[in-house]
């Protein structure tokens, strides 16, 4: 770059086929500069101008050469004695350098001097703290034990158990400090206080917990805040778990209780709730929180929950037994209200997700054996579509009598009464939605089957002989069209049933039910031109052979004086009049999809 800044590349004349940038651009190429610069002028231009443009480049370089001969010169005269003069500094630098050693090796002498008076001081310091703390040790312990005798004869007061609970925390901060020092039986004297403290602590709180009256609520968070001082909210969550819930629930979670309660489950579970809004109401009320993470007390979780749940699992395992659906099915979902009931007490997100998230909960959904409960169920309503649908076509799959908006096949029916099923309160549940969707498609699929099936059976003679055969054939196929039009359109009603069942998650998978609904609504219409086909076919069955007599009209009238006929021929009204007969039994189907059809039967009559 330096280079190009001093010394700049003589310019070209104007009349030259070239310009002077062109040589030095980055991407010079020879093979390129031929053939862009042959477009304007010819080799031999190019040559000669070429070859003036040499001449300029070298009068410009023998200019650059005349103009730099001197500092060449002056600079070979520069070097002489050179190493001379550097042969004049080596000593001066060489002493130099010692002199530098010298320095240094005084300067880390006397760091190191230094740091050794630094850490000597900070033992001492240490030592000084030592034993300040060992003194403050002996004066806590002899205050503490005063402010607990005092505790002792003036009736528990809050005031002094709040002096005994900061006193014992400045005597275990002064014995972490000096613990060295301290004898086995400060020690034990100090973990006896301790001991005493707690128990007075305890029997304190219980006695406020046991209250009835209205105004404890600032006495009890004054006590929980003693129990965040002494870093005690574990132990005051497993004093409240032994002493209040235990005892009030151990006679509740009893397994005759469900039997005998005119609620049954239901009726157990509103008692425990009752335990957690009435005997638990005021220490809920007087929940604080603490200033540091994770100080704070869960009563829900840690003293209610864990006794519930242990309790549950222990006495009442007939309810996770899936043998009985329906009763299954009750208990769950009583047991998903009472869940729900406990999250709503729950006082703020964070209690909610250590309720959520605790071991023995999911531990606890665990047990609830869902994938069972969906193959006895799954066996009830598969089982009783496959015993239908396992059947062939016959006059036997006709209802006798059908409404207008009602299904007019047997299969049918059961078939749209099995997807309602699989909705129904006491069937369904939102955990199980991915398997019981499924279970719908199965369905749908499974009934497909039988119509491709049943398109392409023969059909079974009835007793009554073979028209009546025939034409129930043929009912049967108008009939078929008309179920699979009405259950298409009733798909949207599975939608919209599950809307109702999932709450919530139901916005969550609304588009994913939505594009299957969409696929198996295309799949029936797929359907309907077969059937179509069929009906076209049993149509032209039967009116077909009216029209072999056709044939015969050359017969009738050559050499005969017969006078010309003035009305249809028979064949004529029998072929007509099946049409007019199929038509009478297509009350089911829209006019326009019977005008279809019998134009199809026509063309293909008159062909």
């Amino acid at each position: 770059m330096s280079d190009r800044a001093e010394f700049q590349l003589p310019r070209a004349p104007d009349d030259l086929c070239f310009k002077a940038e062109d040589f030095i651009s980055p991407d010079f190429d020879v093979d390129n500069f031929l053939h862009e610069h042959r477009k304007l002028a010819t080799l031999e231009t190019m040559r000669d101008d070429l070859g003036v443009y040499l001449k300029i480049l070298r009068s410009a370089m023998i200019e650059l050469i005349n103009k730099d001969y001197a500092d060449f010169v002056n600079l070979s005269k520069d070097l002489i004695g050179l190493d001379k003069a550097i042969d004049q500094l080596e000593g001066p630098l060489g002493q130099i350098r010692e002199e530098v050693i010298q320095i240094r090796q005084t300067l880390d002498c006397a760091t190191v001097e230094m740091y050794n008076g630094l850490e000597e001081h900070r033992k001492i310091r240490e030592e000084k703290q030592c034993m300040h703390s060992l003194g403050r040790v002996y004066k806590s312990i002899t205050k503490l034990k005063t402010i607990l005798s005092q505790i002792n004869s003036e009736k528990l007061q809050l005031d002094l158990l709040e002096r005994a609970s900061t006193e014992f925390n400045q005597l275990k901060f002064h014995s972490s400090r000096c613990s060295q020092y301290i004898s086995s039986e400060i020690v034990e004297n100090v973990g006896k206080q301790e001991e005493e403290l707690m128990s007075t602590l305890s029997n304190h709180f219980l006695t406020l917990l046991s209250s009835k009256s209205e105004i404890i609520k600032d006495k009890l968070s004054r006590c929980l805040r003693i129990y965040v001082t002494l870093d005690k909210n574990k132990e005051a969550e497993e004093f409240v778990r032994r002493r209040i819930v235990s005892p009030a629930i151990d006679s509740i979670i009893v397994e005759k209780n469900i039997y005998n309660e005119p609620r049954g489950l239901q009726g157990l579970y509103d008692k425990l709730l009752e335990v957690l809004d009435n005997q638990m109401k005021g220490i809920l009320e007087s929940n604080v929180e603490s200033d540091k993470p994770g100080r704070g007390f869960n009563f829900i979780v840690n003293s209610y929950w864990i006794e519930v749940e242990e309790k549950i699992e222990l006495r009442l395992k007939s309810i996770f037994a899936a043998g009985n659906p329906e009763l299954f099915h009750q208990r769950y979902t009583e047991t998903l209200h009472f869940l729900g009931q406990i999250e709503k007490r729950c006082e703020n997100d964070k209690i909610l997700k250590e309720y959520k998230t605790h071991p023995l909960y999911l531990r606890f959904m665990k047990k609830w054996n869902l994938p069972v409960y969906f193959q006895i169920r799954f066996q009830e309503i598969a089982g009783g579509v496959e015993q239908i649908l396992g059947q062939p076509a016959s006059p036997g799959s006709i209802k006798p009598q059908v409404g207008e908006q009602e299904f007019a096949l047997n299969p049918t029916e059961v078939t749209w009464n099995s997807l309602e099923r699989t909705w129904n309160d006491g069937i369904f549940l939102p955990q199980l939605l991915h398997q019981f969707w499924k279970l719908n498609l199965q369905i749908c699929s499974r009934f497909r089957v039988w119509i491709n099936s049943s398109l392409k059976q023969e059909w079974i003679w009835n007793s009554e002989g073979q028209n009546a055969g025939m034409r129930s054939r043929l009912e049967f196929l108008v009939l078929l069209f008309s179920d699979v039009q009405k259950l298409s359109r009733k798909i949207d009603f599975i939608l919209i049933t599950a809307k109702g069942k999932l709450g919530e998650l139901f916005n969550s998978v609304e588009d994913v039910l939505k594009q299957s609904l969409e696929e198996l609504r295309g799949n029936f219409d797929n359907d309907l031109p077969k059937i179509t086909e069929e009906i076209v076919k049993e149509i032209m069955a039967k009116s077909a052979p009216s029209l072999k007599q056709v044939s015969d009209i050359p017969r009738l009238f050559r050499r005969t004086m017969r006078e010309k006929p003035t009305q249809a021929c028979a064949y004529v009204k029998n072929a007509v009049g099946n049409l007019t007969e199929f038509q009478g039994m297509c009350g089911h189907v829209t006019k326009d999809v019977v005008d279809h059809w019998l134009l199809l039967a026509v063309t293909q009559l008159t062909e």
